[in-house]
C-alpha cells in the first residue's frame, strides 16, 4: 500500500500531464521540458536529511518516519488539488509550479518510504520486500496512468475540455487517501532514534537551501541560450549553465558560512558524514559505484519520456495507450520486477544488475521497430510487454543494489542522495527528447537510447568483480 502510495503521483507528474499538455495544444518540446520538474527527484538528497533528523511537531506521536509521511501525503493532495483547477492553456507557468510543487512532495515522501522500507528488515530480506514494494509502486502508476487516462477518455471527447483533467487530477487526490490509510495502519520501524536538539537550526539551513535553489532558478532562467536551432551546441550551452548555476548558489551556502550565519556543524552532519561513510566503505571504487549509479537508468528514463508522445503521433488512441500502455504494462512491470526479486535471491545481485541493464537496453530496440511499422495493437502489445517486463526487472535490481550499498546509520539521506543521482543525468538529457525526435526522428532516437545503456554493462563486469554485494 506504502509502494502505490508512492507510485501514485509520478506518472501524473510525467506521461500522464504529457497527454494532458499535447491535448491542450502545447508544443511538443514545451511538454518534454516538463520532464524537468522530476529534478525534484534528482535533489531530494539536499533536504533528506532533514526528514532524518527533524521532529515534526504535533505529528510526533505516531512516530518519526510516519509523521513526516502523512504530512507529505496530506501536501501531495494539496497540490494535485492545486493542479487540477489551473487550466495550461491559460496559464503554463502556474501548471509548472503546481507541477513542482507534487514532484517535490512526491520526492520526499518517497525518502521516507525508501528509508522506511530499509529499517524495516534485514538485507537477506530486501529482495523480497523490493519486488512487493515495486509491484504496489506499480499498481499507483497503473492508477495514476491508465486509470487517468481511462477516466480522461470516458469523461472527454476529440474537444479538449480543461473539466474532464480537472476531474481527473481531484480524482488521483482522492487516491492518495490509500497511503494514509497504509500510514496509519503500520508500526513505526524499531530502529532506535536520537532526535535532533538542533531542530531550529536544520530549518534554518533548509530555509537557505531553499534561497539557494531560488538563486540556482533565476540565474538558469535569466542565461539565455544562443544556440536554441542548434541542438548539440544547445545541450552542453545548457550542461555550462547548469554548473554556473550551481556554482552561484553554493557560493551563497559558502558566504553564509563565512560570515557565520550557517552554522558549519549542519553541513557536516546533513552531507558530509554521510559522504564520507560511503567513502571509507568502498575507497576509490566509490566513484565508479556513483557514476553506475547516474548512468544505470539512462537509457530506461530517456526513452520513456517520449513513449506516450509516440503512441498519439503513430495513431493510437487515449483509450488504448491506457488499455495497452499502462494497464496490461503496468502488470507486466510487476511480473518483471517479480523475476527480478527471484534472481536477486538466487543469483546474486550482481548478475540481476547485469542483466536488467542488458535487457532494458534491448527493449528499446523494439521501439525502433515500432516507429517503422504501421499502427498495429499486437505490435504495440508485443512491444509493451516486453519493454515492461525488463523495466521491472532492472528496477528491482536496482533498488536491491541500492539497499545494500546504504549504511543504516544514514538510511534516508544516502538512499535518497543514490537515487537522486540516478535520476540527475537521464531527466537532464530527456528535456531535450522532443527535440532530438525534431532531428533525427523515432526510429534513430530509440536506437541512440538503446546504444547509451552499453557503457552500464562495462561498469558492471567491473564493480562485480572487485567490490559485489551478494
Amino acid at each position: 500500500m506504502l509502494g502505490f502510495s508512492s507510485g501514485l503521483p509520478i506518472l501524473l507528474v510525467f506521461s500522464t500531464l504529457s497527454v494532458w499538455l499535447t491535448r491542450a495544444g502545447i508544443e511538443r518540446s514545451t511538454v518534454t521540458l516538463f520532464s524537468w520538474a522530476g529534478f525534484a527527484y534528482a535533489f531530494k538528497f539536499l533536504w533528506s536529511p532533514i526528514v532524518d533528523k527533524v521532529t515534526i511537531p504535533f505529528f510526533s506521536s505516531v512516530g518519526h518516519r510516519r509523521s513526516w509521511l502523512l504530512l507529505t501525503q496530506l501536501l501531495i493532495i494539496f497540490s494535485l488539488i492545486l493542479t487540477s483547477i489551473n487550466d495550461p492553456q491559460n496559464n503554463i507557468y502556474i501548471t509548472a509550479v503546481c507541477i513542482t510543487l507534487v514532484a517535490f512532495f512526491s520526492a520526499t515522501q518517497d525518502i521516507i518510504i525508501d528509508a522506511y522500507r530499509i529499517e524495516s528488515v534485514d538485507q537477506k530480506l530486501q529482495g523480497s520486500l523490493s519486488s512487493t514494494y515495486i509491484a504496489g509502486y506499480r499498481i499507483g502508476m497503473l492508477a495514476g496512468g491508465a486509470g487517468s487516462l481511462w477516466l480522461a477518455s470516458f469523461w472527454g471527447s476529440d474537444v479538449y475540455e480543461h473539466n474532464v483533467w480537472k476531474k481527473v487530477y481531484l480524482t488521483m487526490s482522492l487516491l492518495m487517501l490509500i497511503g494514509i490509510i497504509a500510514n496509519l495502519l503500520s508500526y513505526e520501524p524499531k530502529k532506535k532514534r536520537m532526535p535532533s536538539n538542533k531542530t531550529n537550526l536544520h530549518f534554518k539551513f533548509f530555509v537557505n537551501i531553499l534561497i539557494s535553489v531560488i538563486i540556482f532558478i533565476l540565474i538558469y532562467s535569466n542565461i539565455n541560450n544562443f544556440f536554441y536551432d542548434k541542438y548539440l551546441l544547445s545541450f552542453f550551452f545548457t550542461i555550462f549553465k547548469l554548473i554556473i548555476s550551481l556554482l552561484c548558489s553554493s557560493l551563497y551556502i559558502f558566504l553564509l558560512i563565512k560570515i557565520k550565519f550557517q552554522d558549519r556543524s549542519i553541513i557536516k552532519d546533513s552531507y558530509f558524514n554521510p559522504i564520507k561513510d560511503f567513502i571509507n566503505r568502498y575507497g576509490k571504487l566509490a566513484i565508479l559505484i556513483l557514476i553506475l549509479i547516474s548512468l544505470y537508468r539512462m537509457a530506461d528514463v530517456v526513452m520513456g519520456v517520449m513513449a506516450n508522445i509516440f503512441y498519439l503521433e503513430k495513431g493510437y488512441s487515449i483509450s488504448e495507450i491506457a488499455t495497452y500502455s499502462k494497464f496490461f504494462g503496468v502488470f507486466a512491470t510487476i511480473l518483471g520486477g517479480l523475476f527480478g526479486g527471484y534472481f536477486a535471491m538466487r543469483f546474486g545481485t550482481m548478475i540481476t544488475l547485469f542483466i536488467g541493464a542488458l535487457i532494458a537496453s534491448l527493449s528499446n530496440l523494439l521501439f525502433a521497430w515500432l516507429a517503422t511499422t504501421e499502427a498495429n495493437i499486437k505490435y504495440l502489445i508485443s512491444v509493451i510487454t516486453a519493454d515492461n517486463i525488463s523495466s521491472g526487472f532492472a528496477g528491482a535490481a536496482f533498488v536491491i543494489y541500492l539497499s545494500g550499498l546504504t549504511s543504516i546509520r544514514f538510511t534516508a539521506t544516502q538512499y535518497a542522495l543514490f537515487s537522486s543521482l540516478m535520476l540527475f543525468l537521464p531527466k537532464l538529457i530527456a528535456g531535450y527528447s522532443g527535440a532530438w525526435v525534431d532531428v533525427m526522428g523515432y526510429q534513430t532516437y530509440f536506437i541512440t537510447t538503446a546504444l547509451i545503456g552499453i557503457p552500464v554493462l562495462f561498469l558492471i563486469v567491473y564493480i562485480s568483480k572487485v567490490a559485489p554485494i551478494k
